[in-house]
């Protein structure tokens, strides 16, 4: 088996590559997304595709991906439905607490505290509950996609039930949690390293990964932070 690997696509867009060589793309939006790179704007292969919610700068490229990669798209059962309804076939309906194997990864629906919506015809379409996923790879460990939500107390049994290792964490504020909240939720969740996402995009999104760092190092909690484009493993 390789290491995990990370590349982040700027916002809440990565591409994690398993040790077992599964390729999982969480909240794909790479065209109207300002921080994704001119030659990182199509996704092409991929063995799952994990939607938070419905938002345009979580979903906005979720049909193009579905059908250059035909991987399957887990989402929440109403947006799941939304998706059918736009004529993409391969998706899978969960509901909060739910579990599913899919390409060999145990990947367990938790949740999260946000909203899902869509806007069309000048209308707002609400799409059901927004939602985190916990991925248990195949080497057992474990780790933590939460999307776009703010801290929760239930933080603490994700990690008595599953035990993450790693955290991808909003930290933007406004519209999610912010630095200091986010290293609350990294000490509740026990986690070993915190992968940041969800700042820099807009000028709203004023938290920063050296914020969050000052939080968590004193506590032995690794910030790993990526520039769009850049790949750890």
């Amino acid at each position: 088996m390789s290491r995990l690997s990370i590349t982040w696509l700027g916002h809440a867009t990565f591409v994690i590559t398993t040790p077992g060589g599964k390729r999982i793309v969480t909240d794909p939006w790479l065209e109207g997304n300002p921080m994704c790179p001119p030659d990182k704007k199509r996704i092409a292969s991929a063995d799952v595709i994990l939607l938070s919610h419905g938002h345009s700068d979580h979903a906005g490229d979720i049909v193009g991906v579905s059908r250059s990669t035909g991987a399957p798209i887990l989402a929440v059962y109403e947006l799941a439905l939304w998706l059918e309804r736009k004529g993409l076939h391969n998706v899978q309906g969960m509901g909060i607490g739910g579990t599913v194997t899919v390409a060999g990864l145990e990947i367990t629906m938790v949740p999260a505290v946000h909203t899902s919506s869509t806007v069309e015809n000048d209308t707002t379409v609400y799409l059901g509950q927004a939602a985190g996923f916990v991925v248990k790879m195949e080497n057992e460990q474990t780790f933590y996609f939460a999307g776009d939500t703010a801290i929760f107390g239930d933080m603490r049994l994700i990690a008595e039930m599953h035990k993450p290792e790693i955290a991808f964490l909003p930290i933007g504020d406004h519209f999610t949690m912010g630095p200091q909240a986010a290293a609350i939720a990294a000490r509740m969740l026990g986690v070993r390293q915190v992968v940041p996402m969800h700042y820099g995009t807009f000028p709203v999104l004023t938290g920063t990964p050296d914020r969050l760092r000052h939080l968590v190092e004193p506590h032995g909690i690794d910030v790993l932070v990526l520039k769009p484009g850049e790949t750890a493993a």
